[in-house]
Parts: C-alpha cells; structure tokens; sequence
C-alpha cells in the first residue's frame, strides 16, 4: 500500500472499481511499544512512533514488497523464513506481523475521500488469496441447526441403517435415505440458543431462512452461496410475497454476512453494534490489493456474497448429520459453516 500510494476498492468480482481511487494519508500499525504512524515526505516514507523517526525512499518498500511476492508464490506450502524482508521490517521496528487478538483491525489506514473532501480512518482486517482460502463463518456445534423429521414411521433398524452410511457424500446420501421413507425434515431451532438469538437480532426470519439453505446445500450439489441464494428466491421457502420482485432472500443473506464479517459471533451474544471502520483488505493471487469497507456497503456486502460459500464440516466433532430419537420424535442436525472462495 505504501507504495502504491492509493487504496482501490473492488467491486463483486474482484476488480477494481473504475474511476474510484483513496489516496493514502497514511497508515497506523500497533507494535508491543506502541503505534507507528506511515506518512509520506515526496518519495520517502516517514515512519514515527515510540520517539523514533526513520526515513525510508518508498523505492525499497516497492522492491521488497515484489520480492516478498515472488518468494510467497514460489514456495511449496508450510512456513518458511525470508531472511532479508525480516531484516528489513526490522529497520524501521516493524516486529508484530499479526495485530493482537484485542484488535478487530490488522491495520488501519487514513484515506482521502476525493468525493466528500475528508480524511476518514479505515480499519481493515486482511485476506489473502496467497495461501489457503480462508473461513467467514467457522463451523462448531455452535452453528448446527436442528430439524424434527415427520411424515415418516421411520423403524429402529432403519436408523442404524442410514447413520450407517458411510459414502463420500454421506450427509446427502443420509438426507436422501430419509426422504424415500418419506421422511420431512422441519426445522426446530438452532442447537445454542446465543446463536438463534443473534441472527434474530439482525433479522426474526434469519434462523429459518439460513436453516433452509443450509438443508438445501446438503441436499443438493449447489455449495456457492449466490446459488443457494437464487435457488432459495425461486424455491420461496418462507413464502413471501415475491411477485413483486423484492429480493428477500438476497438482503437478509447480505446483512447477515456483513453482520459475521464485522464481529459477530455465534458463541457469544451479539449486540449489533458494528465496528464503524470494518472491513476487508484483499490480497490476490496476483499481489494485486483491493479494499472493500463498511465505508462503501454496497461493494462490501456484493463481495461477501459473491466470493463465499457453505462447505461440510467435520460431522463427527460437531457432532450432526445422524438421526436421533428424543421422546419419540426424530431429529437431525446440519452444521453450517462459510468459507470464501480460493
């Protein structure tokens, strides 16, 4: 970014947003000392924090980064040690790669906003598209969500048989089993009532509406969440009134991510309070870097949709996936759990 001396904001597809460009005022990164503050002198980078002030021309923050890149893209897989760029961050007392845990931002950037004339502050957690993609929502028994089975005289021989199941697609092939001995499944609520409660919060229809994609990943070969949504808004499970075209399930899908992306978390209880300056700062596969802010909602909101989807978890540590017996009822749980794409 120092080198770039802008900020682009990327649109859905991960392309810039033509005609759109913050120029960066600076930048502020959090040391076990202290913050240091990166601003700029023509074509040096004046660093200042902790009584200390280095002077650095932004030509080697340029090289660096490119070698930086290069090294990243040509490395097989795990850790490994660049000696030189260690040695140079260190010049200038850059020590703490990762913010602290405390921290919702890794790093937070002053920008100047050309069309409003002011300077706002932007904190930016960071995703790389470098290494392996990464999760928005992590699964856990946390996220399972608990459906009564009805319409079925489902026998104890025929349990043992479909929790027998053992396919690449067991989930699928299980919920498959279930519906030839006409079993329905009818979602009851969310196994934690924290979570149940926090997506409420952010929408009453939430926890059925997510309930319901949930199911239909499971039960199908869709797994992109732009598809799960469309076929959500054809499907009308919740039934409403979409004749005149409102995209219900497009805009509760987007608050919702947008919701998980700035804090929320499923074990712990949401108060719907945002961090004002949340949002993410993408690194390509290209070294290419584009932001996306609750600053600019539209193209963070587009972004999330469009570049994440559901994926099975673990079902034995979360423990989902079986059909059990409760008082004569019969349930199953499905988990959900988001990841973005690589």
């Amino acid at each position: 970014m120092l080198s770039d001396r802008n900020l682009y904001p990327g649109d859905a597809n991960l392309e810039k947003v033509q005609g759109l460009v913050f120029p960066i005022v600076k930048i502020l990164r959090d040391e076990s000392e202290g913050t240091y503050e990166y601003t700029y002198d023509q074509d040096l980078i004046i660093i200042n924090g902790c009584d200390k002030e280095y002077r650095i021309p932004i030509t080697q923050f340029h090289s660096n980064a490119s070698y930086l890149l290069n090294q990243i893209k040509s490395a097989s897989s795990g850790t490994f040690a660049i000696p030189e760029i260690e040695s140079f961050i260190r010049s200038f007392s850059c020590n703490s790669i990762k913010a602290r845990s405390s921290k919702k931002s890794d790093i937070r950037v002053l920008i100047h906003d050309l069309r409003t004339g002011v300077n706002p502050e932007l904190g930016f957690s960071i995703k790389s598209q470098l290494g392996g993609a990464s999760t928005l929502l992590n699964a856990g028994k946390t996220t399972n969500f608990v459906f009564k089975i009805e319409g079925s005289t489902i026998t104890s021989e025929d349990i043992v048989a479909i929790n027998s199941i053992e396919s690449r697609s067991k989930i699928k092939d299980r919920i498959e089993a279930i519906a030839k001995l006409g079993g329905v499944f009818k979602f009851l609520n969310t196994e934690t009532s924290i979570f149940g409660n926090n997506l409420t919060l952010i929408d009453s229809a939430l926890p059925a509406l997510l309930a319901s994609i949930t199911l239909k990943f499971y039960s199908s070969y869709l797994n992109n969440l732009t598809d799960l949504v469309e076929a959500a808004s054809k499907d009308n499970p919740l039934q409403y009134n979409i004749s005149e075209g409102h995209p219900f399930y497009e805009y509760k899908m987007k608050r919702f991510l947008t919701d998980i992306a700035l804090g929320m978390m499923p074990s712990k209880v949401w108060t719907g309070e945002l961090d004002a300056t949340g949002g993410y700062l993408i690194v390509k596969d290209d070294g290419e870097l584009l932001c996306y802010h609750i600053y600019n909602r539209n193209q963070f909101e587009d972004y999330l949709l469009n570049n994440t989807k559901l994926e099975t978890a673990s079902s034995s540590r979360h423990e989902f996936g079986n059909v059990y017996s409760e008082k004569g009822n019969l349930y199953f749980k499905l988990n959900l759990q988001i990841r973005f794409l690589k």
